[in-house]
């Protein structure tokens, strides 16, 4: 069993930057692959960035160049760390521990079994 807790959600502008971390609980946490997954309203969840136990990361297109995903295994906790926020990145922020290590099985919220609470992220124009 994984529990996992987000924080440094916020308000930021249209620009600006945040880094979201997620802690957890259990001894195995690097051999866990983790993702980052959000949430806007009236819309699905949709896949982030995702960091594997073997080292494979992949981010979603719009997060390219924007977004830096991490994982420190000392502290169990993983950090996606974000730049030039826009608007459109408006949602809640959810984090994931699961298992997968090619790129398309890490993108997809189905190889994921703990998820955290949420942290909202708001971005004015």
């Amino acid at each position: 069993q994984v529990q996992l807790v987000e924080s440094g959600g916020g308000l930021v502008q249209a620009g600006g930057s945040l880094r979201l971390s997620c802690a957890a609980s259990g001894r195995t946490f690097s051999t866990y692959t983790l993702g980052w997954f959000r949430q806007a309203p009236g819309k699905e969840r949709e896949f982030v960035a995702a960091l594997s136990w073997s080292g494979t990361t992949t981010y979603t297109d719009s997060a390219k160049g924007r977004f830096t995903i991490s994982r420190d295994n000392a502290k169990n906790t993983m950090y996606l760390q974000m730049s030039s926020l826009k608007p459109e990145d408006t949602a809640v922020y959810y984090c994931a521990a699961g298992a997968g290590s090619t790129v398309l099985t890490i993108s997809r919220l189905q190889s994921y079994f703990y998820w955290g609470q949420g942290t909202q992220v708001t971005v004015s124009s």
